[in-house]
């Protein structure tokens, strides 16, 4: 691709990119690739948007149920929730770029197939969400591989950057692709809406198919699904950071879903309008977002990262409220800008957290996680808010999503989220592989590592406080069974041990400790009294049985992996 000009002048007269951008502090949009991919899939999100809108409108006119239109946007988070972490270890384990041609080429099927179903005049309310599903499970595979490329286009420092222009490119198009699906809608019927969506992924694909991405080879072999999805959920569970990030992002969820889900019914039924108030109402939704996208940057240079979510809780509790009280399209469209305010500043907030609180080996798991449980938590709040307003109407489903929202604003004063992005998350790449004197194989094992530590008697409470934080990082990266040990018999002497499945998990685990790790080794290693280094014992555990004393044992007997091809690695 030509290296064009550094930032677009059009981004430049949108206040997209600020002249402080560049070239003192570079923008994303500087990047290339990053602008190829950026503008395709603008074009992208412009026909997703359509499609939702004509998918939305359709179902109110196949069904008058408030809970089967509310779960039209449930049927595209559910596959999120579902599908997140298996395709998040898919993006960390393959080819990212090729993860993402296969989704845009499903969802284009898919696209083609419900417009020319929509054309035949044989959709169903129930084919109508069987589509929208599909199309969500291609969009929930795609996502951790999208999420996680970014930072294989852009330097570390730009991504938070880069990860807020995403935002604000979908909530661009949101601006104005739900007001022109609604004309579309108004204008040709849903179906042409359906094969608009299918013509946009074009664009994507042929930027995806140029782009050749710099990857570093892969020295270990991919790791099985099954281990994967289990270390990106090891991982999350061993980071605190993480942890709270998602539990913050599933009641954010909850809360925000009703905006989006009710909003077909806000236009119909307190509105009495059709497709094109509909499109009108959700542009607002995204004008606002937009406006949130454009001042994020400024926002995170200027206020703690509690301070902007509970305050984007707070708008987004706020538009709600305005949105169920009004029965003035004015007002409404005041309620929904603030609302998508609101929900782009916090989402994207937490997706910058996210991926700022993960090294590269595992962002797509953590990102994953992330969106499993924030696009979970809003498609449980789609089906409430749904039933809500089905049993008790509109209005009140809007106050009791409010209030759901104002309570996430209230949970920021007890479980407060960390500032992220100060701790060098880079690979160390020092470690080697040793020699051994027994040989090994990537499948020989389980694998049992002691450590000897010499702490004098003054130095033992900041040992143990050190240690504590080596076993939160031991178990991060894969090992089981970590304990520590004082020799009675020697007070000096700690014994740090735990172990691993194979050799290859134990070089797995030492290859991923990451540049912030080093200050814990060095306390550590500052505690250790002796002219030399801990000593680092590495060792096969092995199985003892009866055995017949007339023979030498057989190998195969004493289960080793290296002879025996039915032991497990």
């Amino acid at each position: 691709m030509s290296r064009g000009f550094d930032a677009p002048v059009a981004f430049r007269l949108m206040g997209i990119v600020s002249d402080a951008d560049s070239p003192q502090a570079p923008s994303p949009f500087s990047i290339p690739i990053f602008r190829a991919i950026w503008t395709s899939s603008l074009v992208s999100n412009f026909g997703g948007l359509i499609q939702s809108v004509g998918a939305a409108w359709m179902m109110t006119s196949l069904s008058a149920s408030p809970l089967l239109i509310a779960l039209v946007p449930a049927a595209t988070t559910l596959p999120i929730m579902l599908l997140s972490l298996w395709a998040g270890a898919v993006a960390d384990n393959l080819d990212r770029r090729k993860v993402m041609i296969a989704c845009q080429l499903a969802m284009l099927v898919v696209s083609a197939a419900l417009a020319l179903t929509a054309w035949a005049g044989m959709v169903t309310p129930w084919l109508l969400l069987g589509f929208t599903f599909l199309l969500g499970c291609a969009t929930a595979i795609n996502g951790p591989a999208w999420q996680a490329s970014v930072g294989d286009m852009v330097p570390r420092a730009l991504l938070p950057s880069a990860v807020a222009m995403n935002s604000m490119g979908f909530n661009l198009a949101r601006s104005v692709g739900p007001a022109l699906g609604g004309v579309i809608v108004a204008a040709a019927g849903a179906a042409a809406a359906f094969l608009t969506n299918a013509l946009s992924y074009f664009a994507l694909l042929a930027v995806l198919l140029r782009w050749r991405p710099d990857t570093p080879p892969k020295l270990l072999p991919r790791e099985r699904l099954g281990v994967a999805m289990g270390a990106g959920v090891r991982y999350v569970a061993m980071s605190p950071k993480i942890q709270l990030v998602l539990l913050r992002g599933a009641v954010f969820g909850v809360g925000a879903s009703a905006v989006s889900a009710l909003m077909p019914l806000v236009a119909r039924d307190q509105l009495g309008g059709g497709a094109l108030t509909f499109g009108m109402t959700s542009g607002a939704f995204g004008v606002g977002a937009v406006l949130a996208a454009l001042s994020t940057r400024h926002l995170r240079a200027r206020y703690s990262i509690e301070t902007i979510v509970r305050s984007a809780a707070l708008i987004l509790a706020l538009g709600t409220a305005i949105t169920g009280a009004s029965g003035w399209l004015a007002l409404a469209l005041l309620g929904y800008l603030l609302a998508g305010m609101g929900w782009v500043t916090a989402l994207s907030t937490f997706n910058v957290s996210v991926q700022m609180s993960a090294p590269r080996w595992v962002v797509a798991r953590a990102v994953s996680l992330y969106q499993m449980t924030a696009f979970g938590g809003m498609a449980i709040g789609a089906w409430l808010f749904g039933w809500l307003a089905e049993h008790h109407g509109v209005v009140e489903a809007l106050y009791a999503s409010a209030g759901v929202q104002f309570a996430a604003a209230l949970l920021g004063l007890i479980r407060p989220l960390p500032q992220t992005g100060d701790d060098n998350l880079d690979l160390q790449n020092s470690w080697r592989e040793p020699d051994t004197a027994v040989p090994v194989e990537p499948r020989s094992g389980p694998v049992v590592v002691t450590i000897e530590y010499r702490i004098p008697a003054g130095s033992v409470v900041p040992f143990l406080t050190a240690m504590s934080e080596r076993r939160r990082i031991r178990r991060r990266d894969g090992a089981h069974g970590w304990s520590l040990m004082r020799d009675l018999g020697d007070p000096a002497l700690w014994i740090e041990r735990y172990h691993v499945s194979t050799w290859l998990d134990y070089v797995r685990h030492n290859q991923r400790r990451t540049v912030a790790d080093i200050a814990n080794s060095q306390a550590i290693h500052a505690l250790h009294d002796s002219p030399n280094g801990p000593v680092v014992h590495r060792m096969l555990e092995r199985q003892t049985g009866s055995l017949p004393l007339s023979r030498a044992p057989d190998p195969r007997e004493m289960g080793d992996p290296m002879t025996d091809p039915t032991r497990s690695s």
